[in-house]
Formats: C-alpha cells, sequence, structure tokens
C-alpha cells in the first residue's frame, strides 16, 4: 500500500464582507489514504473545530467572526498541513465612547470620540451645526483609527457648547453629542 502525505490542492482566497453576508470557504486536499479536512477559527474565544469537511460555510457573519480560518488536513502519514483564510467583516462604524468635559476657563481641555469601525472611521467635529476645521486657532483635531481627539489649548467662554463628533465609513455613518462645560 502506498501512502502519500496531505497536500492542500486548493483553498479560498482571503475574503473581505459587510456584516450580515454568508461567507462560504473551500479547502481541497490530496493524499493516501485520504485526508481528514477540518477548518478553526484562529481566535481567543475559538473552541474546537467549526467544521469536519472541505467547506465552511457562515451565514448571516458577525464582527466577531471576522479573522483567521485555519484549513487543516491530516491522514497519519506526516504531520498534518495547514494553511489560512482571513476574512474581513466591514461593518458601519459605533461610537463607543463620547464624555462631556468640565474646564475651566485658561485651561486645556479635550473632548474624545471612540468609534469602532471597519474600515476605520472618518472623524469630523461640529460644534452647535458649524463644521470645525483643522488648525482653527487654539483647537487641534488628531484622528486615529478609532479615536479622535479635540484639544482646546486655552478654553474661552466662548468654546463652552455642545459639540458633535460624526464617524463615517463606506457602510455608514453615526454621531454623539457631547458638552465642553465650565
Amino acid at each position: 500500500v502506498i501512502t502519500v502525505s496531505p497536500k492542500i490542492t486548493e483553498i479560498s482566497s482571503d475574503i473581505s464582507i459587510n456584516e450580515g453576508g454568508n461567507v462560504s470557504l473551500t479547502c481541497i486536499a490530496t493524499g493516501r489514504p485520504d485526508p481528514t479536512i477540518t477548518w478553526r477559527h484562529i481566535s481567543p474565544k475559538a473552541v474546537g473545530f467549526i467544521s469536519e469537511d472541505e467547506y465552511l460555510e457562515i451565514t448571516g457573519i458577525t464582527r466577531e467572526q471576522s479573522g483567521e480560518y485555519e484549513c487543516s488536513a491530516s491522514n497519519d502519514v506526516a504531520a498534518p498541513v495547514v494553511q489560512r483564510v482571513k476574512v474581513t467583516v466591514n461593518y458601519p462604524p459605533y461610537i463607543s465612547d463620547a464624555k462631556s468635559t468640565g474646564v475651566p476657563v485658561g485651561q486645556k481641555g479635550i473632548l474624545l470620540c471612540e468609534a469602532s469601525a471597519v474600515p476605520s472611521a472618518d472623524f469630523q467635529w461640529y460644534k452647535d451645526d458649524k463644521r470645525l476645521a483643522e488648525g482653527q486657532k487654539g483647537l487641534k483635531v488628531e484622528n486615529k483609527a478609532f479615536f479622535s481627539r479635540l484639544t482646546f489649548f486655552n478654553v474661552s467662554e466662548q468654546d463652552y457648547g455642545n459639540y458633535t463628533c460624526v464617524a463615517s465609513n463606506q457602510l455608514g455613518n453615526t454621531n454623539a453629542s457631547m458638552i465642553l462645560y465650565g
């Protein structure tokens, strides 16, 4: 009897999908005896195999199901062979943190807006209904992948009021209001 170690001959490409969509991953392997194929999600929360089959179907995918999926082909002739497929789940922004802040006149003040989104959110700030421009006197806007920081170097009475942070990506946008007060 000739034995042949397992070899993955075909595997799905990395994929990017909107939350709620359906994903179908394929992993084909050869070997003798025929290899057993298993799929698992490489994630701290994952437990064991999610499929013991060449195909892995995920319907209504959630953001928690993004990440790497590993296909393993084993037939006891040699060590199992493994390959991974990256699944990116896109979702619209949601603002996880936006707190009002009290700052005395003459002090430095910071308003922070944290948002989770894939692809990363773009941020904009408004005071009442007026958009704040980068480089406005006495103000600094710092945008990172998951948050935006609005810094007032020297708070004046005119700075007090209602501010809105808008986070947006291709899938949608959301906003949160906060107050800078004395």
